[in-house]
């Protein structure tokens, strides 16, 4: 970014630190190797700012606790008692010193640092009239190819849907939730819906670590076979990864193994995948996203654009930064908007012709639909607030 955006004669001070939790129901069960997820929960965290400038961010994880060691719950927890003293009264312009401080005093909590650095940049680009993609350094694509995540757990139905998508030209690229039954019955379901589909859709699965390495040996080979041209994170270790890559037809991707920068490096040099799944969220945030990508590209590991099933704000704050790499050859799969039956937003973001569009407005880009968010409230009317010279909250 460039340094004039932070030389204000004035600096504008963050005076206001807000958390909440918005449960949200979502269009059918969602399942995963470690959970069923029969609803969304978002945590929103909101910075007003001394000038009346406004920044919005999310916290999201998958089934709770089921996915990693961050929750909604946790993560307001952390921000309410810990990252707001913090944040009160510094500069909100210069956001690469405000998460500096952060980090320095916070170990971990790589989702709830997400959040508060995306409401950060969302503040910034509405004073400056800017996108969060042109204060991350400029986009290379105003839209995103968006896969759709079949996770039924049943064949039938998963075809069915999957053809629905194709018809209303939404989707095209697939990946499948595997992993909660053997490998024989997941790879016969896999191979259904790629029959099914044909040359008119691209399959994909994701195992979520649920595969030992003797059953990922056999699961890969027949997957290969089956016409999938991707299995992400088949197996928990890096090393197991690494031993797997390159024996079959099929491209392995690296997703839970991939916690940030630092994690980027050791995958890259254990040649432990051909692609990395980049979620902001699991990276610790949209510059350290920026960073995995960059040491991907550098070691000719290609890319794709991971979802925690965030809701629309982690969505578009995902957009923005996935629109500043320089190579996103796998795509997106930020659809977690499209998985709840409930919209947030004061404009629906718009999925067309296969492509998520990102927003060119300021900041995020988006307006929440504020009765809307008032409904879904879990406090309904309670919110933790901290202003400059109060303390936490309890709630």
């Amino acid at each position: 970014m460039p340094h004039d955006h932070y030389s204000t004669t004035a600096p504008v001070l963050i005076e206001q630190v807000e958390t909440f939790i918005v449960d949200l129901p979502t269009i059918r069960p969602h399942q995963l190797s470690m959970a069923i997820m029969q609803g969304q929960s978002l945590m929103l965290v909101r910075l007003r700012c001394s000038d009346g400038s406004v920044g919005i961010g999310e916290g999201t994880t998958i089934g709770g606790l089921a996915y990693g060691g961050e929750s909604p719950e946790g993560m307001k927890l952390a921000i309410d008692t810990y990252f707001a003293p913090l944040l009160i009264g510094q500069n909100a312009n210069a956001v690469p010193a405000v998460m500096a401080r952060l980090h320095k005093a916070i170990r971990d909590n790589r989702f709830a640092k997400c959040a508060v650095e995306t409401a950060l940049f969302d503040a910034l680009g509405h004073r400056l009239g800017l996108p969060i993609s042109q204060l991350l350094g400029g986009s290379y694509r105003d839209s995103l190819p968006v896969a759709w995540t079949l996770a039924s757990g049943d064949t039938g139905r998963d075809i069915e849907e999957a053809e629905q998508m194709l018809a209303q030209r939404r989707h095209q690229i697939f990946k499948l939730k595997i992993g909660r039954r053997s490998v024989a019955q997941d790879v016969a379901h896999v191979a259904a819906i790629k029959k099914a589909l044909g040359e008119r859709g691209q399959v994909r699965v994701d195992v979520n670590m649920a595969w030992s390495e003797l059953q990922a040996r056999h699961g890969l080979a027949a997957l290969a076979d089956a016409g999938c041209e991707l299995a992400e994170q088949p197996v928990a270790s890096a090393e197991a990864l690494a031993r797997l890559r390159g024996r079959y037809p099929i491209a392995i991707m690296a997703d839970e193994s991939l916690v940030g920068p630092g994690s980027a490096m050791d995958l890259a040099r254990a040649q432990a995948a051909d692609v990395f799944a980049i979620k902001i969220e699991q990276s610790g945030g949209l510059q350290a996203a920026q960073h995995v990508a960059a040491i991907g590209d550098a070691a000719g590991i290609e890319l794709y654009g991971g979802t925690m099933l965030e809701g629309a704000i982690g969505t578009i704050a995902s957009a923005h930064a996935f629109a500043t790499f320089r190579q996103l050859q796998w795509g997106t799969e930020l659809f977690g908007p499209l998985l709840l039956t409930e919209e947030i937003l004061q404009q629906p973001l718009q999925y067309q012709d296969f492509q998520l569009r990102i927003p060119q407005g300021p900041g995020l880009g988006i307006a929440l639909d504020e009765e809307r968010i008032e409904h879904f409230r879990r406090d309904r009317s309670r919110s933790a607030s901290v202003s400059m010279g109060a303390t936490a909250n309890a709630v």
